[in-house]
């Protein structure tokens, strides 16, 4: 388990962390999502012990992470922007991992290297961006770690790759109950790895929880009636978005919908259909109702 009690973190005088209190289970891939700026890679790097929180504590099993040997050579940290020795080569970064990573597994280095086609003698500095980020996921891998943070994991990876990358990521997920936690702007993608989802924004954690008990708590509606009603009727529903075509509703509604069933249907629509929301709308619909994105 990995916990963080009532983190801050501010760089000068801007807040980039505040009160972020996060739990995250033993053997699950978690997802962080929030707005550009929100602070995810600062998270990222607290966790791995990189950084030092002005306040509040990080704990893997209840030991402390920041300045802690023994706790760091089980965790691994992909940068967005991976760092490599100058001039080095594969082979040469394999070196250097396995003087700080006592458990790099020799067999998954080699089928790493085999699967993503990469010549270990070949100069990083020579790499596209993409084969640059295979790298870097291929020694991180090979490292075996207990606790992966990967920072945009799949900016870079072509289709191909990044289908491979998820199935590595699961296999190692259930054969040594590995736990994860991947930083992406790329919802969709996510959508399709991640057991749990934790969005930060405002400088704390505003959403931790399965992807399908969030999925859940949001509500697509599509009514339509045979003449144009009063649309306050709906909009008292404080909905997290609205939109009116002729007679025709859009609507979000978070929360259960036990309670605005009822109102809704006292409308007498002729059409009431829910629609399926993904959990790349319900961020975008999270964001805007904190008026992110408003004023463009």
């Amino acid at each position: 388990m990995i916990s963080l009690q009532n983190i801050h973190k501010r760089f000068d005088t801007n807040i980039v962390l505040e009160k972020v209190n996060w739990d995250i289970p033993k053997a699950s891939i978690y997802g962080l999502v929030g707005p550009n700026g929100a602070g995810k890679s600062t998270l990222l790097r607290i966790i791995a012990g990189v950084l030092k929180p002005d306040e509040g504590t990080v704990t893997v099993n209840g030991v402390d992470t920041f300045d802690n040997p023994s706790i760091k050579k089980h965790i691994l940290f992909v940068s967005d922007d991976p760092f490599f020795l100058p001039q080095s080569n594969i082979k040469e970064m394999r070196q250097f991992y396995e003087l700080f990573y006592p458990s790099f597994n020799d067999a998954m280095y080699h089928t790493l290297l085999k699967k993503f086609n990469l010549d270990e003698n070949g100069k990083i500095n020579d790499f596209s961006k993409g084969m640059k980020r295979q790298v870097s996921l291929i020694l991180a891998l090979s490292c075996t770690p207990d606790l992966l943070l990967l920072d945009e994991a799949f900016d870079g990876l072509d289709p191909v790759m990044r289908l491979s990358l998820k199935r590595i990521i699961a296999n190692e997920l259930l054969n040594r109950e590995m736990t994860v936690i991947i930083s992406s702007h790329n919802l969709r993608e996510l959508e399709d790895i991640c057991d749990r989802i934790a969005m930060l924004n405002q400088h704390h954690i505003s959403i931790q929880d399965e992807v399908e008990s969030i999925r859940n708590q949001y509500h697509k509606l599509q009514l339509a009636y045979t003449e144009k009603i009063d649309s306050s009727i709906l909009t008292d529903l404080n909905p997290l978005y609205f939109e009116q075509r002729g007679n025709v509703y859009l609507m979000v509604i978070k929360g259960s919908m036990e309670e605005v069933l009822p109102m809704i249907q006292a409308t007498q629509p002729i059409l009431n259909e829910e629609i399926p929301i993904t959990m790349e709308e319900v961020f975008v619909y999270e964001m805007e109702a904190n008026g992110y994105g408003q004023s463009i």
